[in-house]
């Protein structure tokens, strides 16, 4: 207690200035205790934080997530693709969850607490040695004063008994004194010692992030051992939206030689469409149009409440192709059959149509077949449907071809033009000549043919009448074309028009002779003809197209010459 009173006696007088205060640290000492206060309080509020980023021994999110997309995958079960992909996905979070624990394990062993054990124990115990040295040296200092204030008052008289008293005065200081001489060594040599050693200290952050880089390592070692799992079961999932996606990679997935959504309009379109007036013209209901795209995205073949809306149908079928990332007809060749269109030539100008559409992608070639003989049995109702190839061209060309690169209403309205109009309708029009074979509209076997009245053209499962052989050339054919002669012209030329007559005035057909290609109209006129003019016999050794059409107007009676009656054998001269 009495040692108590004198360090606070002193301590009063040295801060009142009535008393000297021995320091006993040099500067560099001094400096280094003003540091350690300051990394003390610093790694304090970095250990708080960094442990509040470990989960310690409570159970990780990510095991609860595991846990759930497991359960949720099991109760979907493998027919579905989110219950496969959750029970993978599972996996990997399970995998992810024990490499986090053991992350934490080792960031607890080799970080967190070396630097709690440096800011809660190391620090504090030289501070608390600190604390320890300055109560010494205020005990050095008390015992020094009052060894100094009786030294001051001894005399004779008291000699004796004052010399006792300074002596153990003395002996008192220079115990104190000692004392703070072992308290400072002491110190002195563990402040030294931190400052030596805060690299090593430092380095408690560098492991840190090798910690959390060898933990994300190993984070993606996991997570790129089960991707390709996880891909693969995408990948074989064949049911993907159609709409948007790229042609072939639509095909590929569901290993179909037609797009669905062609394939499925075309055929409800032939059960109740053919005879629609305005059909591809007139639009369909938002709502009913977003739920056939829809039921098309999911590859349903149950479409029956759609059968009764065929416009909904054609702008689905719209839809499809304008949402193709590509046209149909592709962009690579786009220049092409601008290019081919110009030519004025109109049998040069097929040829040249014909040339490119066979160097379409064998993908895009047969989507662009099946979808022409369509369009031209579409055609055939023209009287009903009021849709010619023309209008069908006008309103469906631009979404079978456009310029890659449109941003603005004037591009747009350029892909539009008369130009795709010139390549989509000949197309049209010579669908037999472009694509001779058949096509069976239900490829996939998925729906069912269309229920028409027996013998009606046009649909699909109806006979047509007999047609002779078809005799085609086409540019780069192989064989060389049979020599032209006048005669062999002739022949040909009166073969033509003796179908047509019979077609036309026999069996009511129309004048569209499908055995006729654009090839053959070149040795097609001029042809000598012998015309009887109402009891005048004309000859005419050199008629034109247009003398063809009007004797034409005149019937069968006006007509006579060498083998048989004549008329305009193409449908490039329109009657």
């Amino acid at each position: 207690m009495k040692k108590q009173f004198n360090r606070m006696k002193q301590l009063a007088n040295q801060t009142v200035g009535r008393a000297e205060k021995t320091e006993v640290l040099s500067d560099d000492l001094l400096q280094i205790e003003r540091r350690m206060e300051l990394v003390r309080m610093v790694l304090h509020i970095a250990h708080k934080k960094m442990a509040a980023c470990l989960q310690g021994h409570k159970k990780l999110p990510l095991m609860s997530l595991s846990q759930a997309m497991l359960d949720g995958g099991v109760q979907l079960g493998e027919e579905s693709m989110i219950g496969k992909m959750m029970e993978l996905c599972g996996e990997a979070e399970n995998m992810l969850a024990y490499e986090q624990s053991q992350h934490e394990v080792q960031l607890e062993r080799d970080v967190l607490d070396p630097i709690n054990q440096l800011a809660e124990v190391d620090i504090p115990n030289i501070l608390k040695q600190r604390k320890q040295l300055v109560k010494l040296v205020l005990d050095y200092d008390s015992a020094k004063a009052r060894w100094q204030a009786s030294k001051s008052v001894f005399t004779a008289a008291n000699n004796q008994s004052m010399a006792a008293k300074l002596d153990s005065l003395k002996d008192e200081m220079d115990e104190a004194h000692n004392k703070v001489e072992i308290c400072k060594d002491q110190l002195a040599a563990d402040m030294y010692n931190f400052f030596s050693k805060e690299g090593d200290y430092a380095h408690y952050y560098v492991m840190l992030l090798e910690a959390q880089a060898e933990y994300h390592r190993r984070s993606l070692a996991s997570i790129e051992s089960i991707l390709p799992t996880v891909r693969s079961q995408q990948d074989t999932w064949t049911e993907k939206p159609a709409f948007g996606m790229a042609l072939e990679e639509h095909l590929k997935r569901s290993g179909r030689e037609i797009a669905l959504p062609i394939e499925a309009c075309v055929m409800m379109l032939l059960e109740t469409g053919m005879r629609e007036e305005g059909l591809f013209r007139i639009a369909a209901g938002a709502s009913k149009l977003k739920k056939l795209k829809a039921a098309l995205d999911c590859s349903t073949s149950q479409l029956e409440e759609f059968y009764s809306d065929p416009h909904a149908v054609a702008g689905a079928l719209k839809s499809y192709l304008r949402e193709l990332p590509e046209p149909l007809m592709t962009f690579q060749l786009y220049d092409d059959w601008i290019q081919a269109s110009s030519v004025s030539d109109p049998d040069k100008r097929l040829q040249a149509l014909w040339v490119i559409c066979d160097r379409l992608p064998k993908a895009n070639k047969a989507n662009l077949r099946y979808l022409v003989k369509f369009l031209a049995k579409l055609a055939q109702e023209s009287e009903v449907n009021k849709m010619t190839p023309s209008n069908i061209a006008i309103v469906l060309g631009p979404n079978l071809l456009w310029a890659k690169t449109e941003g603005s209403l004037a591009e747009m309205a350029a892909a539009t033009s008369v130009h795709v109009v010139t390549i989509i309708e000949p197309i049209i029009q010579h669908s037999d000549w472009f694509f001779p074979d058949d096509v069976d509209f239900n490829v996939s076997g998925m729906f069912a043919m269309p229920t028409v009245p027996p013998h009606q053209p046009g649909y699909p499962g109806t006979p047509e009448p007999e047609q002779p052989p078809i005799d085609r050339r086409r540019p780069g054919s192989q064989g060389a074309p049979e020599a032209e002669t006048p005669q062999n012209c002739q022949n040909k030329h009166l073969d033509s028009v003796s179908r047509w007559f019979v077609n036309k005035y026999l069996n009511g057909k129309t004048n569209t002779v499908k055995s006729v290609t654009p090839v053959e109209l070149e040795h097609s006129f001029p042809v000598p003809m012998v015309c009887c003019l109402y009891g005048v016999l004309v000859l005419l050794p050199s008629p034109s197209p247009m003398d063809y059409v009007l004797l034409c107007l005149l019937g069968p009676a006006a007509l006579f010459g060498v083998g048989g009656s004549h008329s305009l054998p193409s449908p490039l001269y329109p009657r």
